[in-house]
């Protein structure tokens, strides 16, 4: 490891665990909401609408990040409006990247949710509605703590999703070092350039905590 420049091989390692984060975090509200809606609800549309959620799950990354390069770039008007309000452009941040696994996580977070929910029975909803609860005391206060399980897996599942997230996020956010260098798309760099020994550190360190997600999903009853 004396070969090894410690900062070089921390830099993306924190960058990834901070996307990962801040992007689990995100989508657990997002899917956790959007599952706990579709589950209670039915309406025209609810099939196709269910397929578009689901989309990036089978979609290629590359896809995926082009999609949202277009919908984010400075020409669309997201890019447009962020460039005029900040002055800063969506696309090649660390943001990006967030966003990035955000949108090829949703589907495992989300199934994994909406699978939590329909273990739920509804009598035990319908008694707290007879008592006068409203919809949203009935979610906080009886559906999420009986879904609290599948909360974590989804948590955990999203994190892990998000970590190893490649082809979107080079796509959006780039491969700038120090900036929005994560561990796969390190990992890309260092093999490409005959860096294996700074490849395999790095894939050890990806290994490691995709396991530790894994094992924490196995072991969460």
């Amino acid at each position: 490891m004396d070969t090894i420049d410690w900062n070089v091989f921390l830099s993306p390692i924190v960058l990834s665990l901070k996307v990962s984060l801040a992007s689990s975090l995100l989508v657990l509200a997002l899917g956790g909401l959007s599952a706990w809606g579709m589950s209670r609800r039915s309406f025209r549309g609810k099939t196709l609408l269910e397929t578009l959620l689901l989309l990036p799950l089978v979609l290629p990354p590359t896809v995926v990040g082009f999609i949202l390069l277009v919908m984010l770039g400075k020409k669309s008007w997201i890019g447009y409006v962020m460039d005029s309000l900040f002055h800063q452009s969506v696309v090649f941040t660390w943001g990006a990247a967030v966003i990035a696994s955000v949108v090829v996580s949703f589907p495992l977070v989300y199934q994994t949710m909406k699978t939590g929910f329909a273990s739920i029975s509804a009598d035990l909803q319908d008694a707290a509605r007879s008592m006068g609860a409203g919809e949203w005391q009935v979610f906080r206060m009886v559906t999420l703590p009986l879904a609290w399980r599948s909360a974590v897996a989804a948590y955990i599942l999203g994190f892990a999703r998000g970590l190893g997230e490649f082809g979107a996020t080079l796509m959006i956010a780039g491969n700038i070092p120090g900036k929005t260098q994560t561990l796969p798309t390190a990992i890309y760099v260092a093999v490409e350039s005959g860096n294996h020994a700074l490849a395999w550190w790095w894939t050890g360190a990806i290994v490691m905590i995709s396991f530790l997600m894994l094992f924490a999903v196995s072991n969460r009853r």
